[in-house]
């Protein structure tokens, strides 16, 4: 008789088991390098705006321009990517993107940047991210297994927050040392590998379904799918939660870093840097425990918790403090972000899936300007650490109704 005990495989190939598919590693590094140039970006933006503007109050609208695409685009973005191919749209968004992101380089290299500039660009992003984000949550399904969905999501969230935690750091360095232009110029840049990267994989042909309804019809049909599911529409509600009240936090942290800290650009990318780090290490957890049966708690307890910690956050004026709370911010919110995300991935038939992601996405980033405005307007009038105290007092609040109301949510596997 043998003793030998079964191969256990080691932790580390579940944390990243998605992997093993050739298109999802693709995706992965292409994504990856995009992303540090996304948040170089949008670290260094929301710094310019406030040195041209000094006014939290334009931070808020700049959030609120991007943000306006996402409610009157997102939802038909949705039948458009369970209509055509995925990878093809999502070459056409990314690079609308780089043009954008170059020809804010342009404007700053010129000297001839102005506030309105930014608005406009602003909204532009925001339109091509409104085809772009539905597609780009539905295309994971593609990548890999089904098994392996909520693995693919966790890494996806796990090389958002990797290029959250690195890329604003480098881009206050790079403000700080050489100016914006540069950070816009090598995000224009860096757009280049993720479109190598979608055209790089390959895919077996797939039969094309002869039947179309109409785009309206068939909008309906999606939005008629999540509101008969009411697990469906409770994730949309807390993850919009988490949207309106803390992932619009980051509008005020360039007002935040020179106003309540006494620092400059270099400190802002600290504070970006800071809740990448409790993001990644929330996805990091997400990834490894994927295939367990407590996502509902770990929603629960991060729609409770984090809150709490901008609380904390709003009460510090000492920057490590600070970077500590915020750390723990961005871990609470990924894990309602992310375990709502791949719960709703897995309930989801295929056929309908760009639809209901186009909803997610339009709810997910739609909620993200008006926090931005609300925040913006409140800070410039009342405080930044007020506006921040009322938001997490309201996220507080409609996570405790969540908790006495809805009690299958806690009860997710």
């Amino acid at each position: 008789m043998s003793n030998t005990t079964p191969y256990k495989k080691p932790i580390w190939h579940k944390t990243f088991a998605a992997l093993k598919h050739r298109n999802y590693r693709l995706w992965f590094c292409g994504q990856m390098v995009s992303l540090f140039g996304t948040w170089m970006q949008t670290t260094a933006q929301g710094f310019l705006v406030y040195q041209v503007t000094h006014s939290s109050a334009y931070l808020g609208y700049v959030g609120f321009f991007y943000g306006v695409p996402s409610w009157l685009f997102m939802m038909y973005a949705g039948v458009v990517a369970d209509r055509v191919s995925r990878r093809k749209l999502l070459i056409i968004t990314q690079s609308v993107m780089m043009t954008l992101a170059f020809v804010l380089a342009v404007l700053v290299f010129t000297d001839t940047v102005r506030a309105w500039h930014i608005l406009v660009l602003a909204f532009g992003l925001g339109l091509a991210n409104a085809f772009d984000a539905p597609a780009r949550q539905a295309f994971v399904s593609e990548l890999v297994d089904r098994e392996d969905l909520t693995n693919a999501v966790a890494l996806n969230a796990t090389m958002f927050n990797t290029a959250l935690i690195i890329g604003p750091a480098i881009a206050g360095v790079i403000y700080a040392a050489f100016g914006p232009g540069w950070c816009f110029a090598v995000n224009g840049i860096s757009f280049i590998a993720v479109i190598i990267a979608l055209a790089a994989m390959r895919f077996l042909p797939i039969k094309e379904t002869s039947q179309r309804s109409s785009t309206l019809s068939a909008l309906k049909e999606g939005i008629n799918y999540v509101r008969h599911q009411p697990i469906i529409r409770a994730l949309i509600g807390l993850v919009a939660t988490a949207s309106i009240f803390g992932m619009s936090l980051g509008t005020l942290l360039p007002a935040w870093s020179v106003k309540i800290l006494h620092g400059n650009a270099a400190t802002n990318g600290l504070l970006f840097s800071a809740r990448g780090v409790g993001s990644l290490f929330g996805a990091l957890t997400i990834a490894t425990l994927g295939r367990s049966h407590i996502r509902g708690k770990f929603i629960t307890f991060g729609s409770l918790c984090f809150p709490i910690f901008i609380t904390l956050f709003a009460l510090t004026y000492w920057l490590p403090l600070s970077l500590l709370f915020m750390t723990f911010v961005g871990m609470s919110m990924i894990f309602v972000v992310n375990f709502s995300n791949a719960t709703i991935q897995s309930i989801v038939p295929d056929s309908l899936r760009g639809r209901v992601m186009g909803v997610y996405t339009t709810i997910f980033m739609g909620s993200m300007p008006l926090g931005a405005l609300m925040l913006g307007t409140i800070a410039e009038h009342a405080g930044e650490a007020e506006a921040a105290l009322l938001s997490a007092g309201a996220a507080l609040f409609i996570a405790f109704l969540v908790w006495f109301l809805i009690p299958k949510v806690r009860a997710i596997e």
